[in-house]
């Protein structure tokens, strides 16, 4: 246990987080001598000001630690000291130096807008936030693949003329361990299913109008799973966005058929039928044990003949997620899992860092030591080490297809303080992920959970979500198109 004595009221949040990146696994808590601070999505408690102005103090459950004067410091000088205090107190330097948010490829974006050269952006990053050389140059390669791809769509004079639209279809086969999405199983009894497209089809005719009949750029339907419909639920939906938003005249459209087990001929058909030109066919492991351990409920055949099938249903734009850090997984078994997928030489391949979220069963059961190899506290020196060497693998896997990385994101609680890489081939990325991480083009979302965004004139995103429970999204659903109507306008 990590004990952060505080006087100071800003900026907890990053000091919580960058303390977790050095501590992977221990409980941390923030003690405030004074008020309430004003981030708290960490554990915090408060007591009375000690007099005791301008330090943290770090114990641990043997005792006193080191202590860190903060006074009057910026926001990034605060972190910066707290860095370096961890960084000395356990000897180890983190790939991504003090950076706790979940888009560095813009930092460097934004240097290569202001004309600096590729050596100018790494000695600057690492002066400012530690960074090593390698996620410095990982993070220009794809801030400039990511410029050449969306500058046409983000250079236009009105920028509330192009938007993409994302819709939530929270439902799976079953769910998996490592999940914190919102998807509630498909059974036998449709009718949850029906309750909720009706609710997602009245949001669909109330909100198209405030697109202005302006077709969208990308078009992404996401959960959950959505394969995980019937195809006669799925013709519904997809007839649905064509007919009000002329989804098929969109740039791109992606649909996730994330489980293989959700995966038909006739579906696939349905999908290439309403001009779906992506889809995503997620085997998250190759190694049959890690599947059956996470609740996958599908073999590794299976994902193999999904593909294959897809594939004779022409499409040609067909990307595979994996995660690396899966419970019991080691280097070798990564390896395994990379050249499988090489051999079926997908599109593109995003490469994630297993988080464990809060609302996940893994998170549960990592606490009370019910997965294979979670009752032993992970040295984080080591996991730091096996971390880097997979999402090496996964690189290298991907390059020797001939992809590159085109976006980049990082998460809280993420293994080895690692991040999530999307490759791709030539003419295959995705327009809809580098929008939406990016944060540079308005996104309408429809459905159970789907957050809007809006960008004003200088470029900042203000937010707007959806009921996040589809029980609740389908019980207020006037509320929603109410809510939807007054932010889009």
């Amino acid at each position: 246990m990590i004990l952060i004595e505080t006087d100071i009221l800003k900026n907890t949040d990053d000091i919580y987080a960058l303390t977790g990146a050095f501590f992977p696994g221990e409980k941390i808590t923030i003690t405030c001598r004074q008020g309430t601070p004003d981030d708290m999505s960490h554990p915090v408690t408060k007591r009375e000001n000690s007099g005791k102005g301008g330090k943290l103090v770090y114990k641990s459950d043997i005792g006193a630690m080191f202590d860190v004067e903060v006074c009057d410091l910026s926001k990034d000088e605060l972190k910066r000291t707290v860095y370096r205090a961890l960084s000395n107190h356990t000897g180890r330097d983190l790939p991504w130096g003090s950076l706790t948010g979940i888009r560095p490829t813009r930092l460097a974006r934004k240097r290569i807008e202001l004309g600096m050269s590729d050596d100018q952006i790494v000695a600057d990053m690492k002066n400012s936030y530690y960074c090593s050389d390698e996620k410095i140059r990982l993070s220009i390669e794809i801030a400039r693949k990511e410029l050449e791809l969306i500058n046409p769509l983000i250079s236009r004079e009105n920028a509330h003329s192009h938007y993409s639209l994302y819709v939530d279809v929270p439902f799976c086969p079953t769910r998996c361990l490592y999940c914190s999405f919102t998807s509630n199983p498909v059974g036998s009894d449709r009718s949850f299913v029906e309750a909720y497209l009706n609710a997602l089809e009245l949001e669909i005719r109330e909100t198209a109008a405030l697109t202005k009949c302006i077709y969208p750029d990308t078009v992404y339907i996401g959960g959950g799973t959505p394969t995980a419909l019937l195809p006669e639920e799925l013709e519904r939906l997809l007839g649905l966005l064509e007919r009000y938003y002329g989804t098929e005249k969109a740039l791109e459209y992606t649909v996730e058929a994330g489980r293989p087990d959700s995966v038909t001929a006739e579906k696939l058909r349905v999908l290439k039928a309403h001009g779906v030109t992506r889809i995503s066919v997620n085997p998250q492991t190759m190694n049959q044990g890690t599947l059956d351990l996470i609740g996958r409920r599908h073999t590794t055949d299976n994902v193999k003949e999904a593909f294959h099938m897809a594939r004779e249903e022409c499409f040609d734009n067909i990307n595979m997620d994996i995660i690396i850090g899966l419970p019991g997984e080691n280097v070798e078994d990564v390896e395994h899992t990379v050249s499988e997928l090489v051999l079926l030489d997908p599109d593109s391949l995003t490469v994630h860092s297993l988080a464990v979220k809060r609302a996940s069963v893994m998170k549960e059961q990592l606490e009370n030591g019910m997965t294979d190899g979670a009752h032993n506290r992970p040295d984080p020196v080591k996991t730091g080490m096996m971390m880097a060497e997979m999402m090496a693998v996964a690189d290298r896997g991907a390059r020797s297809l001939g992809m590159k990385p085109y976006y980049l994101y990082r998460q809280k609680n993420t293994a080895g303080n690692l991040e999530n890489t999307g490759y791709a081939k030539e003419g295959r990325y995705s327009l809809y992920n580098i929008l939406i991480n990016e944060e540079v083009q308005d996104i309408l979302a429809l459905g159970a959970g789907g957050i809007s965004k809006r960008l004003d004139a200088a470029g900042n995103a203000s937010r707007s979500a959806n009921f996040k429970e589809a029980r609740d999204y389908i019980a207020n659903i006037d509320k929603v198109i109410d809510k939807k109507r007054e932010f889009w306008l």
